[in-house]
C-alpha cells in the first residue's frame, strides 16, 4: 500500500571513522547502545532513518577507518557497527537508508564528499548491496549529492550536466568539497546507470534513491535522464539556502511526485524554526512526498540538531520535528 516516509538522518558514520574518534557516535555509549537509540528514535514517531556512510571506511581505503592509541579500528568493524545498528532499528519496524555520503580525504582525517561516484564508489555498493540484498526494509541512496565546482575566484571548473549525472565519463576534480580547486587533477566520474547496475547485479532488489544535480536541489530532468530501473526514487534536499523554493516545488517537484516516488531525503535551513522548513513540509505532505530532517546529532551550537543529547532530548529544532512525526502537519500549527 502507498507509504510516505517520515523520519530523520542519523549522522555518525560518514564523519567519526575518518576522524577518529568512533565508528560513530554509538562507540562511547555502552553495550545495547543500538538497541536504546532506536527506541528513542521510534519514541518520536520516526519510521525512517537514513545512516550516511563513509565509502573508504566501510572499503578499507585511503587509511580509514582511523585508529587511535585505544581502538584499533577496521572495515569489518565498521562494518558490524553500521550492521548492529541496522539490526536494532529493523527490530522497531524502522525502514533504513544507506547513503554513500562523504569519503575521508588522502593524508588527513578530514573527510568530505566528491561531486561523483568513482571507481571504488562501485566496490563500495557491491559490497553493502550484497550485504543488505535479503532485507527489504533497506534503501540505497546511491550518492547523497551531486554538483558542479568553482575555483577560489567563483569560476566553474566543474559543471555537471544531466548526460553526466546519468552516464558518467566526464571528467570531475578529485578534491572533495571541503576543500579548495583549480580542477587541474581530475578523475572519471561514474553515472547513476553504474551505481545502478552494481546494486543489481550484486542480487539487491530493493528501491534505490537517486539524488539530483545541485548538491540534489535539482530534479528538472530526473525523469527524462534516470536509468531505467522501476525501483526508483527521485531524492531532493530541501534547504532554504538552494535555489529550489515554493514556485520550484509546485513547477518541478510535484509533476514528477504525480509519476514517480519522491523522498526528501535532507530537509534542513540556516534556522529550521523560522517556518520555512514548516512550509516545506507541509508543502511535501500534501503531495505525498516522504521527509527525512537533518540531522539526529549533538552538536552544541548547530541550529540543525535535533537533539541536545544521546537521551534525545529535543532542540528548538527537534521539539517541531517531533511534533511534526507525531502528529503530521498538524503539529506544526
Amino acid at each position: 500500500e502507498p507509504w510516505v516516509p517520515r523520519g530523520v538522518n542519523w549522522s555518525g558514520f560518514e564523519v567519526a571513522c575518518a576522524q577518529g574518534w568512533g565508528y560513530s557516535g554509538l562507540d562511547p555509549l555502552g553495550r545495547d547502545a543500538e538497541t536504546e537509540q532506536a527506541a528513542v528514535l521510534a519514541s518520536w514517531g520516526v519510521d525512517t532513518v537514513r545512516l550516511p556512510l563513509n565509502q573508504d571506511c566501510w572499503l578499507g581505503t585511503r587509511g580509514a577507518p582511523v585508529s587511535d592509541d585505544f581502538v584499533e579500528r577496521t572495515p569489518l568493524g565498521y562494518r558490524r557497527a553500521v550492521a548492529a545498528f541496522v539490526e536494532a532499528l529493523e527490530e522497531e519496524g524502522i525502514v533504513v537508508v544507506l547513503d554513500l555520503h562523504t569519503r575521508k580525504r588522502i593524508g588527513s582525517q578530514g573527510f568530505g564528499s566528491l561531486v561523483m561516484p568513482d571507481s571504488e564508489s562501485l566496490a563500495f555498493w557491491r559490497s553493502v548491496a550484497g550485504q543488505y540484498a535479503g532485507h527489504p526494509s533497506v534503501l540505497f541512496d546511491a550518492f547523497s549529492a551531486p554538483h558542479s565546482r568553482r575555483d577560489p575566484r567563483g569560476r566553474v571548473v566543474f559543471d555537471l550536466d544531466w548526460r553526466c549525472w546519468s552516464r558518467g565519463g566526464c571528467q570531475a576534480p578529485v578534491e572533495d568539497d571541503r576543500t579548495l580547486t583549480r580542477g587541474r587533477v581530475t578523475y572519471e566520474a561514474l553515472g547513476m546507470a553504474d551505481v545502478v547496475a552494481a546494486i543489481r547485479q550484486s542480487g539487491a532488489e530493493q528501491p534505490i534513491l537517486l539524488s539530483g544535480l545541485d548538491h540534489a536541489g535539482d530534479l528538472s530532468s530526473w525523469q527524462e535522464f534516470a536509468p531505467d530501473d522501476g525501483q526508483l526514487v527521485a531524492a531532493f534536499h530541501a534547504d532554504d539556502r538552494g535555489r529550489c523554493g515554493p514556485r520550484c516545488w509546485e513547477q518541478v517537484l510535484a509533476p514528477l511526485a504525480a509519476e514517480v516516488p519522491v523522498l526528501t531525503t535532507e530537509v534542513s535551513a540556516a534556522d529550521p524554526t523560522d517556518g520555512w522548513t514548516a512550509d516545506y513540509l507541509r508543502w511535501a505532505d500534501q503531495h505525498d512526498v516522504g521527509a527525512l530532517l537533518w540531522a539526529w546529532t549533538e552538536r552544541p551550537g548547530d541550529p540543525t540538531a535535533l537533539v541536545s543529547d544521546v537521551a534525545g532530548t529535543p532542540t528548538e529544532w527537534g521539539d517541531l520535528a517531533r511534533r511534526w512525526l507525531e502528529d503530521g502537519v498538524s503539529g506544526l500549527e
